[in-house]
């Protein structure tokens, strides 16, 4: 057997391996084999790799330290498939991204202070740059000592606060890859939206759900999970995306009014099961769309009336949003997005493959 370092980290809501991406084989047919043998996969189980055999933990992030002007890291996440031999690339994960600007820290590829240190991040999959503000004390990145809650994990840490910006077209290279703010498939009313992650935004009404229903509530309705994910292939298919079967985008997003004193409700599907909370990046995705008039989600919305963050909820609790736009209709921009996570650092060593 082979091995390679790696740090296992707990990312937001999410978990898995990070790797330095020059580690890993340049050639991307090996390097996949690699990382869906260090998973377990494909097996309901993953039983014979490190993969936790769900969507949030089956989950890779590969860093390197950056050539690009003014960025200091470069990361990559891959979603590995637990029951196929897949690796995806096309999507991101804003919560596995809270682990990124630590991890760097740890290899010791940056010059860092005592306090809150700036680093920035470019995310290979959506051509997009964050700012990643994390804590530094006594020399080393500071995961526990603070109080920051994030709804899903247990416990507190110190908070790693995230600013997303050029965020907008990241996997289609519009805004709204079908030119539409609303379009109509199946008799359901939709908006797709590309900002932070690809989703499709409808109403949670139209499945005749109330938005409060839990995981285990999915797990035996068919008709409605198929329902849902063959109006996903054909407006990604309307969208000039070809068949996405086999791929993790666009994610899907069922919205309602909030219920607990937020901004707005989601039900996060990734895109064939649910969430157990919810993205970093749907929650930009949602939030930023809800601000443009004439989407589905803007239909939904609580505004901040005192410019306070936006807060979504989701099935587990909630998550804080900044947002900063500009325009309307089809001229909607995004200037930037910002919101919290945690991360812990859980193992370091060397996995086999």
């Amino acid at each position: 057997m082979k091995k390679i370092a790696c740090i296992y980290m707990r990312g937001g809501t999410s978990k898995g391996p990070f790797f330095d991406l020059r580690d890993l084989p340049k050639d991307l047919e090996e390097r996949d084999k690699l990382l869906l043998s260090v998973m377990g996969s494909p097996d309901a189980n993953q039983i014979d790799g490190l993969g936790g055999a769900k969507t949030v933990t089956s989950k890779v992030v590969m860093v390197q330290p950056s050539q690009r002007e003014n960025i200091d890291v470069d990361y990559l996440f891959a979603q590995v498939y637990i029951d196929k031999a897949i690796v995806d690339t096309k999507p991101t994960c804003g919560n596995m991204m809270s682990g990124v600007a630590p991890f760097a820290i740890e290899k010791a590829w940056l010059d860092f202070t005592e306090g809150d240190n700036k680093v920035r991040v470019y995310n290979i999959n959506t051509d997009s740059i964050i700012e990643v503000f994390v804590n530094v004390r006594d020399g080393k990145v500071n995961y526990t000592e603070g109080d920051l809650k994030i709804d899903g994990v247990p416990g507190t840490g110190s908070p790693i606060l995230m600013n997303l910006s050029k965020i907008a077209g990241g996997a289609t290279g519009k805004l709204f890859p079908t030119g539409n703010l609303k379009d109509q498939v199946q008799g359901i009313e939709l908006s797709m939206f590309d900002a932070g992650n690809l989703m499709i935004h409808m109403r949670a009404k139209d499945f005749g759900l109330r938005g409060d229903e839990k995981g285990d509530y999915f797990l035996d309705k068919p008709q409605l999970m198929e329902k849902m994910e063959s109006i996903r292939r054909e407006v990604a298919r309307e969208a000039g995306m070809g068949d996405v079967s086999d791929s993790v985008l666009p994610k899907i997003g069922l919205l309602c009014p909030p219920s607990k004193g937020g901004s707005i409700r989601s039900m996060y599907f990734t895109p064939t099961t649910y969430h157990h909370t919810h993205a970093v990046s749907g929650a930009v995705c949602v939030t930023a769309a809800s601000k443009c008039e004439g989407t589905i989600a803007s239909e939904m919305i609580e505004h901040p009336s005192d410019g306070s963050d936006y807060i979504l909820e989701h099935q587990s609790g909630s998550m804080p949003v900044k947002l900063v736009t500009k325009g309307e209709g089809l001229d909607f921009e995004i200037i930037s997005a910002g919101t919290y996570r945690t991360a812990r650092k859980i193992m370091e060593g060397f996995v086999y493959y």
